[in-house]
């Protein structure tokens, strides 16, 4: 049976949750399209992610690597296009849980970007008709989330490993919004994030090319 490799983050920047960690938990051992799940919850300090999540690829050699993280103030999930070779931690005010802010290139050898090789209008179709609100995103900023991509995406294709990969971005959870530095931050249960996931798996494992369809949007990420 062919394997997915989910990955997620806990908790960031004194928050007490991460929406990643609950759904990549929810998902670790399902079957999905005849795949099973294997998810890895990785650390959050930038100098060790790529390498955790790169001996996880490794080890298990998936068909699909699908990362996520959390990106509080988006309305749902958001498949990532792209990934680039920068990241700008003082940009955001916020280092690692280690203090560390770099601002450099990701990796001295590699290209501008790497665009996600799993199929994004499939995957969000399939969540919209799940009944979960997606969306497909053009930035994946230049913080963690961005470095992790980054950083699979360049492992995958230096090793010439035939393993699709990319990102996924989760709303805030309900508890988060509901604290009073949040209030009117939009948010979704988990549950829901958990249904979402799973169609958008699903369709990953489904689609090894993309489809031709237009995925409409009412805004831009």
């Amino acid at each position: 049976m062919s394997k997915v490799l989910l990955t997620g983050f806990g908790p960031w920047a004194g928050s007490t949750n991460n929406p990643a960690e609950s759904v990549a938990r929810a998902l670790d051992g399902e079957e999905i399209a005849g795949a099973t799940v294997h998810s890895f919850v990785a650390p959050s300090t930038f100098a060790d992610m790529i390498p955790s999540v790169s001996a996880q690829i490794d080890e298990l050699r998936p068909e699909i690597v699908i990362s996520m993280g959390e990106f509080g103030g988006r309305p749902g999930l958001t498949v990532e296009r792209l990934a680039q070779n920068y990241l700008d931690a003082p940009r955001y005010a916020m280092g690692d849980p280690a203090g560390a802010r770099p601002q450099r290139a990701i990796a001295d050898d590699g290209p501008a970007a790497y665009y996600a090789t799993l199929p994004i209008r499939a995957m969000v179709l399939a969540m919209r008709g799940a009944g979960v609100p997606a969306d497909i995103s053009d930035t994946a900023a230049t913080f963690g989330c961005n470095l992790l991509m980054y950083g699979v995406l360049h492992h995958i294709a230096m090793r010439g490993l035939p393993i699709r990969a990319g990102w996924i971005h989760l709303p805030a959870l309900p508890q988060t919004a509901a604290l009073d530095e949040n209030l009117g931050m939009p948010s979704m249960h988990v549950e829901t994030q958990v249904s979402g996931l799973r169609a958008g798996i699903a369709a990953a494992l489904q689609h090894e090319v993309d489809v031709d369809s237009v995925v409409r949007s009412s805004f831009q990420l």
